[in-house]
């Protein structure tokens, strides 16, 4: 029999098969690194799939250059040279344990990383979405008012969706027009999938078409037609959420959830009425809520056990009261309308956020008005409206750390929504924390450019920094007369012109005292009239003036806090009091 050692025997004489084990286990672990790592910064795919082709080709390289050379101390030899050396001199044959070694660790670090933050480009949560007002193909323009409405309760749908983070309305529907791609949008509302179709409504039947896309590069996850009667609208709108929530391998409530319990209502032209009525009332404008109202009316007299229109028609009746100064017209029936909403339908959270906003801005009961948009919380975490009041609420009664944890969670809900973020600029202005107060008060004057008071917290802002030069600019731009009255009054003040002060308060008193009282007050308080300052807010009182609630935190009354009248005040309006 020959010497001659096998062929099999040689390749593991001279390590080929550790290098392979060695490559293999080192290249798995950089395609792993290339492929979690390269995304966020953008790279193409075809770009990250040349490099491990190249790493697979790099294999029988890595072979043959194992069959033919060998490491030394002196270097690498050729295996030849390397046989005839000393046995002494010879390295020994370990290092590709520790490769091995070294490959697993990264590469099982690499997988780790990789499963929390797949999917998750330039940080956004993987399981988010953000529904785009579907477009209306009627051909009818008129029946805009169904394609809003319908992709609202499509965001409602979602929000009973656990584990997902649902944008609001106000955000979302600034992309009507599509006229910004998918990733921008994604990024700018935080989220990493958007929902989008179209709708066309004729007659007693609809056709829906939605389409989940990936917002990273607008690649179409899923799509599907719904062609239903009208009187069915509601189990489409549970089958697109049910269809959401298989592609996110997410878990989508029981049935007893929100959607069906709250917008369920057998009778379509109720259904019709109340969305013409959703569309006008989030105009916010007195013509508009009166329409609302109207068409809300239609609903209820269509199905009188309809909890949603009921809930929605008391908000109106609310905002149409402070918008005309008619609040105790309208505050009664704002009651009424909440507390029936409430009876007929006790788990839907918009009756118990309806509810709890009469109890604190009608009634200022913050006891009852508290625990009712607490369990409004509770039913809807999402809500971005139940938010914004809880933390208008909590700031009010001095919970600033509260009010700011419940401000920040709305404008997460809803980034691009001019309320959420003027509210969270309130509650960072009463707690003291001016540059953040700044930022957020100047995002939601930009989202709002037309919005009454959309200065007002930049220029109270600079009057607490004493910059009266730049409290006047700002007040300068403020587009509404009354409030723009309110500033220069303020700003003039602080700059220390006391003839113009004079002039613009003389003004704000003459032209605007209807609604204004209590900004007449603050004013006069910051020029530390004390008894002209209580006077004021003792007309505010009678008004039932929203801006009574702010009494306990506004900074511009603190001259007033030792005044006994003051602490009378504040237990008038239902505030805690200070020793």
């Amino acid at each position: 029999m020959s010497d001659k050692p096998s062929f099999f025997s040689e390749l593991k004489r001279r390590n080929v098969y550790k290098v392979a084990v060695a490559y293999i286990v080192g290249g798995w672990a950089l395609s792993q690194g290339i492929a979690q790592v390269l995304p966020v910064f953008n790279v193409p795919n075809v770009a990250i799939r040349v490099v491990v082709l190249l790493i697979i080709m790099g294999l029988p390289v890595a072979l043959v250059l194992a069959w033919a050379f060998e490491i030394t101390p002196q270097g690498i030899k050729r295996t030849e040279t390397a046989d005839a050396m000393p046995q002494a001199g010879r390295q020994k044959k370990n290092a590709w344990i520790y490769v091995v070694v070294m490959g697993v660790v990264v590469s099982i670090g690499l997988f780790f990383l990789g499963r929390y933050t797949a999917g998750n480009e330039a940080g956004l949560p993987q399981k988010s979405i953000a529904v785009l007002p579907l477009i209306n193909e009627s051909g009818d323009p008129k029946d805009e008012y169904f394609s809003d409405g319908l992709s609202e309760e499509l965001i409602a749908a979602l929000a009973q969706i656990s584990g997902l983070k649902v944008i609001g309305r106000s955000s979302s529907f600034r992309f009507k027009e599509r006229k910004e791609e998918p990733k921008t949008i994604g990024e700018k509302l935080g989220v990493s999938t958007l929902l989008d179709g179209t709708v066309r409504k004729q007659g007693d039947r609809v056709r829906i078409v939605a389409e989940l896309v990936n917002a990273a590069d607008g690649i179409q996850l899923w799509t599907k037609t719904f062609d239903r009667q009208l009187k069915d609208i509601f189990a489409v709108q549970q089958e697109i959420a049910r269809a959401v929530a298989e592609s996110l391998k997410v878990t989508l409530l029981g049935t007893d959830s929100r959607s069906s319990q709250a917008s369920a209502t057998d009778n379509a032209e109720a259904h019709n009425a109340y969305l013409q009525g959703h569309f006008y009332l989030v105009r916010r404008n007195v013509e508009d809520l009166r329409k609302a109202i109207d068409y809300y009316d239609e609903a209820i007299n269509l199905d009188p056990q309809y909890a949603l229109a009921y809930a929605e028609r008391a908000e109106a009746w609310i905002i149409l009261g402070d918008l005309t100064g008619q609040r105790p017209m309208t505050y009664p029936k704002a009651r009424s309308d909440a507390e029936k909403a409430v009876s007929i339908e006790p788990a839907l959270a918009e009756a118990r956020a309806a509810l709890g906003f009469v109890r604190c801005f009608a009634d200022w009961n913050f006891a009852d008005g508290l625990s009712e948009l607490k369990r409004a919380k509770e039913l809807s975490p999402t809500n971005p409206t139940v938010n914004d009041l809880l933390g208008r609420i909590i700031v009010y009664l001095g919970q600033f750390d509260e009010a700011e944890r419940q401000g920040r969670e709305a404008v997460e809900l809803d980034p691009l929504s001019t309320v959420a973020q003027g509210n969270l600029g309130r509650v960072l202005f009463y707690a003291g924390k001016l540059e953040g107060a700044d930022v957020a008060a100047r995002k939601s004057a930009e989202l709002q450019p037309t919005g009454a008071g959309n200065h007002r917290w930049q220029v109270l802002i600079a009057a607490q920094r004493g910059d009266g030069e730049a409290a006047l600019r700002e007040a300068q731009l403020e587009p509404d007369p009354g409030f723009r009255r309110f500033e220069l009054a303020v700003a003039h003040y602080v700059r220390g012109d006391r003839a113009a002060a004079d002039a613009a308060l003389a003004d704000l008193i003459a032209n605007a005292r209807e609604g204004f009282a209590y900004q007449i007050a603050e004013v006069y308080a910051l020029r530390g009239e004390k008894d002209k300052a209580f006077e004021w807010l003792q007309t505010a009182f009678g008004d039932r003036d929203a801006g009574m609630l702010g009494l306990l935190v506004d900074p511009l009354l603190r001259g007033l806090r030792d005044d006994a009248r003051y602490k009378t005040l504040l237990a008038k309006v239902g505030l805690p009091t200070k020793s």
